[in-house]
């Protein structure tokens, strides 16, 4: 498995590299630099990050001014740019990223700075230095290159492009479909493999060639034309039939007409619109399954419990968008058939109370989607209770096999398109479909590796408690199997231009005395595609629309809001009720910044003068929390209320879990014509946000992370500098402040962002952004078979040996049946997360109420 590095996916493309151009910049502020570079080679081998870079710059070079020349050069861009030092006297290797997705390494010698060009692999092996000498030294050490064996994929080269993948692979297939009529023979091959359950869809046996199909289809639209517009299907099929054409054209004149026409023109010159156009019509997805193992996959009494978030709201949503979306093409397509959708976990014996010792589940507001659970096995037969999601690898393969047989049992046939969920659902996605030959995507929600600093070349010391070499080796081998990956913003796939995204962090790793990933994945292939999740629009609407609003929750807001006693569920009071709401509701945890927010607020006078602040976040008393973070938050909340003396003009309110009075809350907000404040260090997506939006609240959201692509600044909302506190809050007072000059203002940022929303951040478009991707790349998986079969040769290979030997070291539970760890529940003022039934007014009652998207924390 040991390969030579596939170095140019890393490399900029022009002459002018950073080994080039760095040995001039060094020279330029040698004495500095000389300087510099001692003090970081000073304290021996080390790993250092970019901000211990620029705090020994800072120490090496006193003089403001002098520091500020230096940093706006060439060589302050290399130097900003460095992710990350590895320290080894007299050396230090820099892996730097002049923009997403790009990466150079050069190897300094602090005592003469000389520098040299160094490939990924070099770099991996100078980093181990500072971990392990002896493996970094080993010349047999398993080394993983995923880019030696993937050299015919075609990849974007802009990073602007990464995250476009349907697009991309749509230009590509149509480059290759063009020309001489045998092009276009793939295209056709598809077409006559497309079936239901055995039934022919679209076209039969007898046209069997792109011309014969080419004439068939002139002779066909032409009887078609002559048909009035809305004529059932039906009503000609037999005719059709005549000439080779099954159903699935649609479901009237009009549409067979559009279908056939589109047809037509794929196979005389394809164009990527047109292929991305077909592909969005043809009969090819009615099944669909969706697999998310671990934690307490249910529909009521979970949420909390280990485990049990975000992703259990983000799939239950996800399935209606799906049904609702394939019920609408089916019809349109002139078919009678009913979709299936099953989302397979794990079935526990011991399920405290929840259904999840159930099999089969329908899920609520759906007709034909269920959950569908199939027990953990061992040697000894049903393993009863939870299992973290860290131990659940021994489990895995046999969960593949046995889900496998069920999923065929059940939907009496293979599915169209299998998505997995996490580390885990991903890797049992890729099992299964690799062994029944079927279109697969993947979604993270949250990559581990990303979230614990140096977990990769700390394995060793993390992996009693969080086995990563098993969960980095699976993340890998799913990355690399699925055909495409869904993630919700471009930052999470390649970052931002000072942040690595999380899937680019397995670009190149290493984990010293396991294996060296030369090339784990490239945030390039075209697999990678941006399909952001919506809010439940029957939840979260324009408080405009009385009719809709919870009006049973008005005296509850009214108390909640306004109530001068404090209480259990909020303190702090509003004495000015005249005053627009600035409004915040977030975890109180540092990265999310409410007490950041707060002092802002306290601060800014003009801002006081104009509205009134409410927060809702955590407990009120420190007492209550077991978390270190939340409990230093507390008190910092208490203590700038008390500093800045902001009694009247603050209301602190306890976590909400009513997903029902929050939206309520959202549109009161609005009533008062206030806005919604996110204000996060960093926020991977950002769910509050649409949520606010969707209510109509005109909303300023942080720039780091992904409110900064949901929300465009100044026109849809605002973009705010969570490091910037003082730019920030006058930001919000200057938006008060034109309110009052404009009286029409607020309306018209209101319904830009509701704009925003409705254009791009629905489930609707969700849905159809993955059933597009689901037929796309069922094309592209048969174009590519032989490049596909090669690429899993080798993932087998790793899973085969590698993975297989890592899961031994799992510890597994005794079978007997064990009571699951103990949760905290949440004291008074916080209640238990639940279903909450709706208001009488309400839409249909929704699944479960969804905590914000988040990368979820370690419950284990």
């Amino acid at each position: 498995m040991a390969t030579s590095s596939n170095n140019a996916v890393l490399k900029r493309s022009d002459t002018n590299n950073i080994a080039d151009t760095m040995p001039d910049a060094l020279k330029q502020s040698r004495y500095h630099m000389k300087k510099c570079f001692s003090r970081f080679v000073g304290a021996g081998k080390r790993l250092m990050r970019s901000h211990h870079i620029m705090g020994e710059m800072e120490k090496s070079i006193e003089d403001k001014l002098e520091r500020a020349k230096v940093l706006e050069g060439l060589l302050g861009y290399i130097l900003t740019s460095t992710q990350e030092a590895a320290v080894v006297p007299p050396y230090v290797g820099l892996a730097i990223r002049p923009n997403p997705g790009y990466w150079e390494y050069v190897r300094v010698n602090a005592d003469d700075l000389t520098v040299e060009g160094i490939s990924s692999l070099d770099f991996l092996k100078f980093k181990e230095m500072t971990f392990d000498e002896n493996w970094a030294n080993d010349e047999n050490a398993l080394e993983i290159d995923f880019g030696a064996i993937d050299f015919s994929t075609p990849r974007t080269t802009l990073p602007s492009s990464i995250g476009n993948g349907v697009s991309f692979i749509s230009k590509f297939m149509a480059s290759k479909l063009s020309g001489h009529s045998g092009n276009a023979k793939p295209f056709l091959d598809y077409l006559l493999a497309l079936n239901h359950r055995g039934e022919k869809l679209m076209i039969d046996e007898t046209l069997d060639t792109v011309e014969g199909l080419q004439t068939a289809l002139i002779v066909a639209e032409a009887h078609v034309a002559s048909l009035p517009k809305e004529t059932p299907f039906h009503n000609f099929q037999h005719r059709l039939k005549e000439w080779g054409f099954e159903k699935g054209w649609g479901d009237t004149a009009e549409r067979v007409r559009e279908t056939m026409r589109t047809v037509s023109e794929v196979l005389q010159a394809p164009d990527p619109a047109k292929l991305e156009m077909i592909f969005s019509k043809l009969p090819s997805i009615f099944n669909i399954v969706i697999f998310s193992p671990h934690g307490y996959f249910g529909q009521a009494d979970v949420l909390g419990l280990p485990d049990t978030g975000g992703q259990v709201v983000y799939i239950l949503d996800q399935v209606r968008a799906l049904e609702e979306e394939l019920l609408q093409r089916i019809k349109q397509q002139g078919l009678v058939f009913k979709p299936q959708i099953l989302v397979v976990t794990r079935l526990i014996p011991d399920a405290r109370g929840t259904k999840c010792n159930q099999e089969m589940e329908q899920i609520f507001n759906t007709k034909h989607s269920h959950i569908l659970r199939v027990p953990f096995k061992t040697e000894k037969g049903v393993l009863r209770q939870w299992v973290s999601r860290f131990d659940i690898y021994p489990y895995l393969e046999r969960f593949s096999q046995d889900a496998s047989a069920k999923i065929l049992e059940h939907m009496d046939g293979k599915p169209d398109l299998i998505i997995g969920n996490y580390t885990d659902g991903n890797l049992v996605a890729s099992l299964m479909a690799n062994k029944l030959g079927i279109p697969q995507g993947t979604i993270a929600h949250a990559l581990e590796k990303s979230k614990y600093e140096d977990s990769d070349a700390k394995w060793k010391e993390l992996d009693p408690k969080y086995h990563f070499s098993c969960q980095f080796t699976a993340d890998l081998i799913s990355m690399n199997a699925t055909d495409f990956i869904i993630t919700s913003t471009y930052q999470e796939i390649a970052g931002s231009k000072d942040r690595p995204g999380q899937y680019e962090s397995h670009t190149a790793f290493t984990m010293p005395g396991l294996c060296r990933v030369a090339s784990g994945i490239n945030v390039f292939e075209p697999k990678f595609n941006i399909a952001a999740p919506g809010a439940d629009q029957t939840v979260y609407f324009p408080h405009t629309e009385k009719q809709r609003r919870f009006a049973t929750f008005k005296p509850q807001i009214e108390e909640l809001l306004y109530n001068k006693e404090d209480s259990d569920e909020h303190i702090g009071f509003l004495a000015d009720k005249k005053k627009p709401i600035i409004f915040s509701m977030a975890r109180l945890d540092t990265v999310k910044n409410i007490s950041g927010l707060t002092e802002w607020y306290g601060k800014n006078k003009r801002l006081r003068d104009l509205v009134n602040l409410v927060v809702v976040a955590g407990f009120f008393d420190p007492s209550k929390s077991k978390d270190r973070e939340e409990i230093a938050e507390i008190k910092k909340m208490h203590s700038l209320m008390k500093e800045h003396q902001l009694k009247g003009q603050i209301r602190w309110i306890a976590a909400q879990t009513d997903r029902y009075r929050n939206a309520e809350l959202y549109c009161h907000i609005s009533d008062t014509k206030g806005a919604f404040v996110q204000p996060a260090l960093y926020e991977a997506f950002g769910l509050t946000v649409i949520e606010a939006m969707n209510c109509g609240l005109p909303t300023f959201a942080t720039n780091q992370g992904g409110p900064a692509e949901i929300i465009e600044d100044g026109i849809s909302g605002f973009h705010i500098d969570p490091n910037n506190g003082t730019e920030s809050s006058n930001k919000i007072a200057d938006f008060f402040e034109k309110c009052k000059v404009d009286s029409d203002y607020w309306n018209r940022m209101s319904a830009a962002g509701l704009k925003r929303i409705n254009e791009c951040y629905t489930w609707k478009i969700y849905a159809n952004k993955l059933l597009n991707m689901g037929a796309t790349y069922g094309f592209w998986r048969q174009m590519s078979k032989e490049q596909k079969l090669a690429k899993q040769r080798y993932i087998h290979m790793l899973y085969s040996i590698q993975f297989r030997n890592l899961v031994k070291n799992v510890p597994i539970p005794s079978e007997e049946p064990q009571p699951t760890p103990l949760i905290a529940l949440p004291p008074a003022g916080k209640p238990k997360p639940a279903v909450v039934s709706p208001p009488e007014v309400a839409a249909p009652k929704p699944v479960i109420e969804p905590p914000p998207l988040v990368p979820r924390q370690d419950t284990s």
